[in-house]
């Protein structure tokens, strides 16, 4: 069976009465003898396409999720296939197949094993397929069996159903998803080219150290997820202060790049933007000068200013534009306008590769017990810290200072008088607070630090907001996952 991404280039040659409404970078799987129907009807495969097509409208709209979807379910027709069954047969048949799929994917050929957080996400897209497929009438049953599991949450309680093909893993104290305070600024610095004791770190010969350790002290002190800081443009950095402030800078994150186009505003150190700062006047400008590098179809830029700029001629506002769009902007006088670059001015996009390489080489080299950091680690690492500022009152002294100075007064007022858990919660685009408290809890927060939330006496929430709370907190460890690659 074959996977292809859809491209709607060129459809006017396709011999077809309209332009297709099946989106760029849509997965479509195709059996080997390029049929989609047979007598009977249309295929599984057809049927699995159409089921593709509506993700976009139910629940999963970023175009880089749409490709996992598609392998998991051709990885499991694949495999049903070779064995005689079908993919909507009976369910003894479809019971049996995923028992043996399971020790297919658990103790099979080294190639070909899961690990329990990649074997758990393909057990959720089947399910949700398989439900889709019975709801429509192409299935009349599905593989999987469910318990039922009581779900404690305060001093509420409620019934969920539990799939028993998911694995079980570690419990989330077990795990640690963020980095200590020594091991923060132990990985600062091995981005940065030096070693433990803060020198020149001789036996490091990496490059564009200025650009790897800014936009790492970026990503740890704005909380952004891999995506949002990975295609921010030069502009959208905000503007230095003139004078060092001790209240955090407010730092938008434009809607196009963020997890469900939703708009927020989070927050940044004086000293990391002066920093970022640095790297765009000083270090920067060595790569972008005079690049002649080009993209596929370039958006050539002109009349830069903070809100946006002249792309081929007509105005456009940079929160407007798609990752897709940035990578495409060519900058006035060379090179792309996405903060961080190559060498050669083009767009550097590879941080999951420089933050393990620079995780790999502290192990190596000074600390054994260093864990493997993945971009959505450095947020874990923003919300547990900005967190023990919040609950400690360092904000709120700082707010209460200013405050008296009548300077940044706005902020000062917010910080005095708001609930930690709702700052954490703007800062991080939570839909809720629950949403961000259950999102701590995954990270193993201190008992010291939910006992202080919890003794404010929050009402208890109904079960439609927990439901959806837990779905919101549980999608940000599964896009860690996604980015880890784990098998």
């Amino acid at each position: 069976m074959k996977m292809i991404l859809f491209e709607v280039q060129g459809w006017e040659s396709w011999d077809v009465d309209q332009r297709p409404v099946t989106p760029d970078g849509m997965p479509v799987l195709i059996d080997d003898d390029l049929f989609l129907e047979d007598a009977g009807g249309p295929r599984p495969c057809a049927v699995v396409n159409r089921w593709l097509r509506e993700l976009p409208s139910s629940g999963c709209s970023s175009p880089s999720s749409w490709p996992t979807y598609g392998r998991a379910l051709r990885a499991w027709m694949e495999f049903l296939s070779e064995r005689g069954i079908e993919l909507f047969d009976t369910r003894p048949q479809l019971k049996a197949a995923l028992s043996a799929y399971a020790v297919h994917r658990a103790c099979g050929p080294i190639a070909v094993r899961f690990g329990a957080a990649t074997w758990d996400q393909h057990v959720s897209i089947l399910t949700v397929s398989y439900k889709w497929a019975t709801a429509e009438g192409h299935a009349q049953a599905e593989p999987f069996t469910y318990r039922q599991a009581k779900v404690a949450y305060g001093h509420q309680e409620q019934v969920q159903q539990v799939n028993m093909a998911v694995r079980r893993r570690p419990k989330p104290h077990v795990t640690i998803k963020y980095l200590a305070s020594d091991f923060e600024q132990l990985f600062l610095k091995a981005l940065a080219g030096l070693d433990s004791d803060g020198q020149e770190d001789t036996q490091y010969r990496g490059r564009e150290l200025a650009r790897n350790a800014d936009v790492g002290k970026l990503a740890l002190s704005t909380g952004l997820r891999r995506q949002e800081f990975t295609y921010l443009l030069t502009p959208e950095i905000p503007l230095l202060p003139p004078t060092p402030s001790a209240l955090p800078i407010p730092f938008p994150v434009p809607a196009e790049v963020t997890k469900g186009r939703k708009f927020r505003e989070t927050w940044i150190s004086y000293a990391a933007l002066a920093e970022v700062h640095r790297y765009v006047e000083l270090a920067r400008p060595l790569a972008a000068e005079g690049s002649t590098w080009r993209p596929k179809d370039p958006l050539l830029v002109t009349q830069v200013d903070q809100v946006g700029g002249r792309i081929d001629g007509n105005r456009v506002r940079w929160c407007t534009l798609r990752p897709a769009d940035r990578l495409r902007l060519v900058a006035p006088d060379g090179g792309s306008m996405l903060l961080a670059l190559r060498h050669d001015g083009g767009p550097f996009t590879a941080w999951a590769t420089v933050l393990e390489r620079a995780s790999a080489r502290i192990r190596d080299r000074f600390e054994p017990r260093f864990p493997t950091v993945y971009p959505h680690r450095l947020r874990h690492t923003f919300a547990i810290r900005t967190l023990e500022r919040l609950v400690g009152g360092y904000y709120a002294q700082l707010a209460q200072m200013i405050e008296d100075t009548d300077a940044d007064a706005a902020l000062a007022f917010y910080l005095s008088k708001a609930d930690p858990m709702a700052v954490l919660r703007d800062l991080l685009g939570h839909s809720s607070v629950l949403t961000t408290e259950i999102y701590l809890r995954r990270l193993d927060m201190t008992r010291i630090y939910r006992d202080a939330y919890e003794r404010h006496g929050h009402s208890r929430p109904e079960r439609a907001q927990l439901a959806a709370a837990t779905r919101e907190a549980n999608e940000e460890f599964d896009e860690a996952i996604d980015h880890m690659g784990a098998r």
